[in-house]
């Protein structure tokens, strides 16, 4: 007597759900990544050819302006060139590898610029000038 069985197992694998679901993942970040907005400053650097591989720990950024900005952890922060010693000493501490990047617009005198970089020695702070790529 032969027992046969009645459903058989259909071993083809169908991607068209699979597809669907990278679909609506794509869709998902697409929309996602429009929302986000960047806290960054639009500054005019100068120009220079010279990379460095160091990671600076916080960002002070000088508008045209005048104006200062300290961008620690994606917090965007205005402060008064008076209010910058006691924020980074709050927030960044004082070490030997710690490393600041300066944004500064090219109209800024080289004299704010030079303020900042007083900050970062009386500190033991090492600085990064931040610059755009020579054409």
């Amino acid at each position: 007597m032969a027992i046969k069985r009645r459903n058989k197992v259909n071993s083809a694998f169908s991607m068209s759900s699979m597809t669907d679901i990278v679909f609506l993942l794509l869709i998902f970040f697409m929309v996602t990544s429009t929302l986000i907005a960047p806290n960054a400053l639009k500054l005019l650097l100068p120009e220079s050819n010279n990379q460095t591989q160091a990671k600076p720990i916080t960002t002070i950024s000088i508008t045209q302006n005048l104006e200062y900005y300290i961008n620690n952890n994606g917090n965007l922060t205005q402060v008064r060139f008076n209010e910058i010693e006691p924020f980074l000493l709050r927030t960044v501490g004082q070490g030997e590898d710690i490393y600041l990047s300066l944004h500064a617009d090219k109209e800024v005198p080289i004299e704010e610029v030079v303020k900042i970089m007083n900050i970062a020695r009386r500190n033991e702070y090492k600085m990064i000038l931040a610059t755009s790529p020579e054409n």
